[in-house]
């Protein structure tokens, strides 16, 4: 058997600088430490075997098809069955509940009908109800804003649900009041909205329906009234800036 002669004289070292006694208490330590060690790392590894049990216990706890749900503090049977969308009658039931109203923390409830085992069912997002739109237009004829949402009417097959305040120059807040969308950025088909004396519109402001964006980002919309073309259609390039909002359902 070979022996690495540096791995000897590392051994032999604390004995020839502090004699035999403390080399035993070298010794010791050593062992000790290695000890201790070793403890530690049992100590986690039950840990973590007693945790994997419990868990496996509680899930075999319930019958196949159902999930196990452990209680927390605040829980109560019904916040639980909201919770899971279930019936709180029928979950105090199926775990032979005599008061409903006493569960306990670490208390395990199945609960069935959610999906597979061991699975836990996410939760839906309440759904944001569309914007509002209008049934007919209510703008006299032959002002911008009849036209704006008859043209919008024909490209998108509504109308605008502002009926009150619905200047021209109010439309930007009354779509964000509706929830419509409202943008800096030219959009096709969207309704343009100058506020008053922006771009040659009048003091009570100009809308017009955005048909096409040029590649310069200028958009040419179409009007009604606009400028010295009362009742008539007019095609005019207006450009995006201060003073000009868009906005779409």
């Amino acid at each position: 058997m070979q022996i690495d002669q540096q791995a000897w004289k590392n051994f032999c070292l604390p004995l020839r600088r502090w004699g035999a006694e403390n080399f035993q208490r070298y010794i010791l330590m050593k062992v000790t430490r290695r000890c201790i060690g070793v403890m530690l790392t049992l100590l986690v590894l039950g840990a973590s075997l007693a945790f994997t049990g419990g868990k496996s216990e509680a899930q075999s706890f319930c019958p196949r098809g159902a999930i196990p749900y452990v209680v927390v503090h605040g829980d109560t049977l019904s916040k639980i069955a909201s919770r899971y969308r279930v019936n709180w009658r029928s979950l105090a039931s199926e775990n032979r509940l005599a008061n409903p109203n006493l569960i306990y923390r670490g208390q395990i409830i199945c609960i069935a009908g959610v999906g597979t085992h061991g699975s836990i069912p996410i939760p839906q997002a309440p759904r944001r109800p569309a914007p509002p739109v209008g049934s007919r237009n209510v703008f006299p004829y032959g002002a911008c804003t009849w036209w704006a949402d008859q043209r919008y009417f024909q490209l998108h097959g509504v109308f605008v649900p502002w009926r009150t305040q619905a200047n021209a120059w109010q439309w930007v807040a009354r779509a964000y009041q509706f929830h419509w969308r409202i943008s800096s950025r030219p959009l096709p088909g969207a309704i343009v909205i100058l506020q008053p004396w922006v771009q040659g519109a009048s003091r009570m402001g100009h809308v017009a329906v955005v048909e096409r964006i040029l590649k310069n980002g200028h958009v040419i919309a179409s009007n009604m009234s606009w400028g010295r073309s009362p009742w008539r259609v007019t095609y005019v390039q207006f450009a995006p800036g201060p003073g000009v909002t868009f906005i779409m359902l």
